[in-house]
């Protein structure tokens, strides 16, 4: 080996090339995978130069789910890619049996890429039930994973529900882009969000992509407090609570919710509608929304989502209604749906995944990920 001299005489090694550096720092990742999305495992394996590791997930005849992994993984890092699909419990319970099989075979780090988080939208109190996020990421934490990947989470308060660091990553760009290179005529947009509640993200992409923004108001949906459960029934009355208490002072009587009617708040009238959301699952929603739209003068009409769930006779509503076009990315399998319905077009992320193991198995900062990324996002 020839040693080279600085200025000052002193020995310094010679500079590796990039691929003796990329070879060197993917020698210990080994990437598995479960049964839910196994085509965008082996495109992030792909994308990073890497063999997907041998790991075989099968389950018995009472439903009982077996993890073989064939390959060596002690002292490596382990990634194991498994998202959410509708079989979520099972989708669960190998990622757990995988993340414990490497953690007593002595591996040196589990990461979980779940670019679908299940049973994300379970993260507030509903009546008389539970915070089931909290309850997944405690399992997922005693399973043996030293970090988690996943990307726009329904809520981004849920990272705290985890006992390890959490990186979420962002599809936006990926959307951002496919608006401008794919609609014609984008500037004639209007970012819609079909609820207050997705009024954040909306106008987070009406101000990177500088287009006006709309809202609309009065969604027809049955929330918690329109069940009668007894949790409205008024105090008991009697002698002694009227001597010592007055109407006034008294426990107060619910005010009955009223919905509005479903209104617009801005003008569609001749423009493009681009409604924008984190999940498309139940799309009986969507499908209200851009009838409005439609009634409303709307020339053409958009959905882009990041995960395509698409449960049910999804793709049959969507095609029936007067969308013309649902983008989602492949954080889920869809081929499905696909085939009932030609208006999903699928964008791949597999490149901002591989990425993003790149980025935390050689230590480097993900900011570069979150860059002009907001919190609204």
């Amino acid at each position: 080996m020839l040693l080279q001299r600085n200025k000052l005489g002193s020995v310094r090694p010679p500079k590796r090339c990039r691929s003796d550096m990329d070879n060197t720092s993917t020698s210990d990742i080994v990437i598995i995978n479960g049964n839910s999305h196994p085509d965008l495992a082996n495109m992030v394996a792909e994308r990073m130069g890497i063999k997907n590791g041998g790991c075989s997930v099968f389950h018995k005849s009472n439903r009982e789910t077996i993890v073989e992994i064939s390959d060596s993984v002690r002292g490596k890092d382990i990634y194991i890619i498994q998202t959410g699909t509708k079989d979520a419990n099972n989708n669960i319970m190998e990622l757990l049996i995988m993340a414990y099989a490497c953690k007593t075979s002595s591996a040196r780090s589990i990461v979980g890429v779940i670019p679908y988080l299940p049973y994300s939208k379970q993260c507030k109190m509903r009546k008389r039930g539970c915070i089931v996020s909290k309850l997944l990421a405690k399992m997922m934490c005693t399973s043996g994973l030293t970090h988690i990947i996943t990307m726009d989470l329904h809520q981004k308060e849920i990272q705290g529900f985890f006992d390890i660091p959490v990186d979420n990553l962002r599809a936006s760009p990926f959307l951002l882009q496919y608006i401008q290179e794919s609609i014609p005529d984008y500037r004639n947009s209007v970012i819609v969000a079909r609820n207050p509640g997705v009024a954040k993200k909306a106008n987070s992409y009406a101000e990177r992509l500088r287009l006006g923004l709309a809202v609309i108001h009065g969604e027809q949906k049955e929330t918690d407090a329109d069940e009668v459960d007894g949790r409205y029934s008024p105090p008991p009355t009697s002698s002694a609570r009227q001597r010592t208490t007055s109407v006034s002072v008294g426990v107060p009587e619910h005010i009955v919710k009223v919905k509005p009617p479903l209104t617009i708040v801005g003008d569609v009238s001749g423009r493009i509608a681009i409604m924008v959301d984190d999940l498309i699952d139940d799309v009986q929603a969507f499908v209200a929304a851009a009838e409005m739209l439609k009634e409303n003068g709307a020339c053409k009409i958009y959905v882009l989502a990041t995960h395509g769930l698409l449960s049910s006779d999804a793709p049959r509503q969507l095609d029936e209604s007067p969308i013309d076009e649902i983008v989602v990315t492949n954080t889920i399998p869809h081929e499905i749906q696909k085939l009932q319905c030609h208006k999903i077009k699928t964008i791949d992320i597999s490149i901002l995944i591989a990425e993003a193991i790149r980025r935390i198995h050689n230590k480097e900062s993900m900011s570069y990920l979150f860059r002009n990324v907001t919190l609204e996002d």
